[in-house]
Order: structure tokens, then sequence, then C-alpha cells
């Protein structure tokens, strides 16, 4: 089996590198500006569409300072703990998405604050508009053979390139299909059912941790982490587990507030 050869990079120009992974985080911040526009348009995003800009920057930086630091002081602080100079090189890789969701989720917080309109209802279109992204930045890790899968004889078994030569789960296409097209199909149904402003934002958290959870089987430990309770679990599902329980717990308390759509 010939392992995975698709370069990252689309096209060069001098020194300047135009990467598929890159590409697919602009196609998912085009698709979540459309679909904030939409929600404005149908009522449910109670803002000016003149501050849909100001909220994307906002929520990107925010997400990557987010990423990058938990990445950073949870998953490889025995690295970076003598490396400081390389804190901000993400082009080594490293980013977190649970950290990128706590980004989110301040960035949230700033930007409603800020624009007198409910935390509940910035993350409510946060999570509608930025679920599709989450798919193409699977694809994005798929391109660039990382994030991959563990050993495997299945007939979906990839060789990739920095993973040996044995074949592995395709991970990052299970995570792709999961946690963004399926978790996306499923929020954009409960939109026409939810009466209150809050319930997809804790769908999401919920949704994903519980797709990321089972997902975690198939997918390579971290290297510089491995596993702990024995053996069995990664720290991706622990995140997952604090994530799944939190947003219970915070369906439960936004059940007690006033938000209606």
């Amino acid at each position: 089996m010939n392992p995975l050869n698709i370069d990252p990079i689309i096209f060069s120009i001098g020194p300047v590198s135009v990467r598929w992974y890159g590409l697919m985080y602009v196609v998912g911040f085009v698709i979540a500006n459309f679909l904030l526009k939409k929600l404005v348009d149908r009522g449910f995003f109670k803002i000016q569409k003149e501050n849909i800009d100001s909220m994307i920057t906002t929520m990107l930086i925010c997400m990557f300072l987010g990423a990058r630091f938990a990445y950073v002081f949870i998953y490889n602080w025995d690295y970076y703990s003598s490396h400081l100079s390389e804190l901000l090189y993400v082009w080594q890789g490293g980013l977190s998405f649970h950290g990128a969701l706590a980004g989110l989720l301040f960035g949230g917080w700033y930007f409603g604050r800020k624009n007198n309109v409910s935390w509940a209802q910035v993350m409510d279109a946060t999570a509608l508009a930025g679920a599709p992204g989450l798919f193409f930045g699977r694809i994005g890790n798929f391109i660039n053979g990382e994030l991959y899968g563990r050993v495997t004889d299945s007939s979906f078994g990839m060789v990739f390139k920095t993973g040996g030569p044995y074949p592995r789960h395709p991970s990052q296409l299970y995570e792709g299909f999961a946690e963004g097209l399926l978790l996306t199909l499923i929020l954009w149904f409960l939109l026409t059912k939810v009466k209150r402003h809050g319930v997809i934002a804790c769908s999401f958290v919920i949704g994903y941790g519980f797709f990321r959870y089972f997902i975690e089987f198939f997918r390579e430990a971290d290297q510089q982490l491995g596993y702990y309770f024995g053996g069995t679990t990664t720290m991706g599902q622990i995140l997952c587990m604090i994530m799944i329980i939190v947003g219970f717990l915070a369906m439960f308390l936004n059940s007690k507030r006033e938000d209606p759509i």
C-alpha cells in the first residue's frame, strides 16, 4: 500500500506558499460569513450585518490564541517550557480544538457585551455558522498527513508518510464527517425546534464532545502525552468528557433563564 501523497502546497510564488490547510480555513470562514448573514435575515441573530466582519475577526483572534495556548500549556508544555521563543511558531503545527472552543467562548462574551446582544445568542450563531468549518479543517489535516489514526488491518486503512509503514485509520475523515457534516445537520435541524437561545450552543458542545470521544478510539494519541488511566484514555477523551458534562450543566442552567427567540 502506497503512502498518502498529496502535496500540502497548492502553489508557491517566491518565498510565499499557498497551502491546502490554509485554504480550508478560508473556505470555512467564507461559509461562516454567509451563514451568519442568513441567520440575521431570518431574525434569529439580532445584530446588524455590518457587524458580522467584526464578529468573525474577534472570534478568529480569540480562537487562534486559545487553540495555541491550550496546545502549548496542556499538550506540550514539557517541550515549550524550554523553547519559549517558539510559542507562536504555529507553522510547525500545534493547535488544540478544545483551546479554540475556550477562545470562542471568550470572544463571544466580549462581542456580545460590546454589541448589546446576549452571549447565548452569539454562541448559537457561532455554532451554526462555524460547525461546517470543522469539516474543512479536518480535510486540511488529512491532506497534511497529520492527526492520523491508529494502526489497522481494516479496508479503510491508509499509509501516512509520517505515520510509519503500516496502514492507519484516516481518523481525520471520520472526524470531518461526524464533527463537521453530521453535527452541522443536527444543529440546523434544531434551529427550527428550539424556543430559547443557548440550546444550540449547548448542543454543539455536547455533540462535539460525544463524537470526538468515540472517534478518539481510532485516532493515534499525542506522542508526547500517550494514554491515561491504564493505557485506555487519551487527553482528547478527558477533555471531551469535561465538554459533555459542562454542556449538560450549561443546558440545565440555560433552561432557568429567559432569552426567547
